[in-house]
This record gives structure tokens, C-alpha cells and sequence, in this order.
């Protein structure tokens, strides 16, 4: 089941622009990520939260953008960007078979702890 899952993730990647674990894989992006899945937020009001420029802050933006891991929307001449909780779910749901093996493996682990030095 897990294979046919990667498989299914591997032809999705292929149809956007840029691999979404890959966009989430720097600590900028995924800075950015927790501070908008609070509030939509402008990139100027984004970029007020990090040590950079507003251009580089637009740049991390447009490789989440690209990824679908983040919308716009135009209010006036403002533009708002806000997770996109689908697509976050997406990922999610890919990750989670995998913290299921490690959860299985780590209870497996206790049980032999428990086994070896009983107090």
C-alpha cells in the first residue's frame, strides 16, 4: 500500500512546477508557513517577521506559490497569502504511513525495554 502511495505522489509531483517537500524543506519557507496559517497576511507584513528583504521574502513565496502550498487573493491593491490546508493535508496524508511505521517501532522498543529492565 505504501509503494502505491508513493507512486501516486511521484505522478502528482510531476504535474506542478516544483516538489513540495523540497519548497518545505528550508526553514525560511516553512517559517513562513506557520506565521500565514495563523492569518492571511501581505508579503510586506511577511517579510516584517524575518531578517530579509521584502524581494526575498517574495522569492520564497512564489517557490510556495508554484507548489500550490499557498493562495493569493486580491483585496484592493493588497494581496493576501494563506496556507493552502488542502494541499497541506496532501502531504500530510503522504507523511503519515511513515509516523506510523516509527510510532510501531518505537512502542516495539518500549515493550522491549520494559522486558529487559522491569522495575
Amino acid at each position: 500500500m505504501l509503494c502505491n502511495q508513493v507512486i501516486a505522489h511521484i505522478f502528482m509531483l510531476m504535474k506542478t512546477r516544483r516538489d513540495p517537500f523540497q519548497a518545505i524543506a528550508d526553514p525560511t519557507r516553512r517559517a513562513i508557513l506557520c506565521l500565514i496559517a495563523l492569518q492571511a497576511m501581505t508579503p510586506h507584513a511577511i517579510a516584517d517577521h524575518f531578517n530579509s528583504s521584502r524581494q526575498a521574502v517574495s522569492k520564497h513565496i512564489q517557490i510556495l506559490s508554484e507548489c500550490s502550498l499557498v493562495q493569493s487573493k486580491q483585496k484592493g491593491r493588497e494581496i493576501f497569502y494563506r496556507v493552502n490546508v488542502l494541499r497541506m493535508k496532501e502531504i500530510a496524508d503522504w507523511i503519515e504511513p511513515f509516523r506510523q511505521i516509527w510510532e510501531k517501532r518505537f512502542n516495539q522498543l518500549d515493550e522491549l525495554l520494559v522486558r529487559i529492565n522491569p522495575k
